[in-house]
């Protein structure tokens, strides 16, 4: 299962922490970080959510559920 949050509809799109698949982190072009502040450590990608679950629905994932935090939206993905 994957989650991806989006704190804007335009990105950037959190898609990861530091205990996700570095290869499917690779695929998506996501950058690691950590924010000042914080400790643990996310993957970002610059990209618009859309464009992120379009990648990941190539890879076989799929939605099974959405919601939205504040301004923040959370999808969470399944792959079987």
């Amino acid at each position: 299962q994957l989650c991806c949050l989006s704190l804007q509809e335009v990105g950037p799109t959190m898609v990861g922490d530091e205990h996700s698949d570095p290869s499917l982190m690779s695929f998506l072009g996501a950058t690691k970080r950590n924010m000042l502040g914080n400790h643990f450590w996310e993957y970002y990608v610059n990209e618009a959510p859309r464009v992120v679950l379009d990648k990941l629905e190539s890879r076989g994932y799929r939605v099974v559920s959405m919601t939205g935090v504040g301004q923040t939206l959370v999808w969470c993905l399944h792959k079987e």
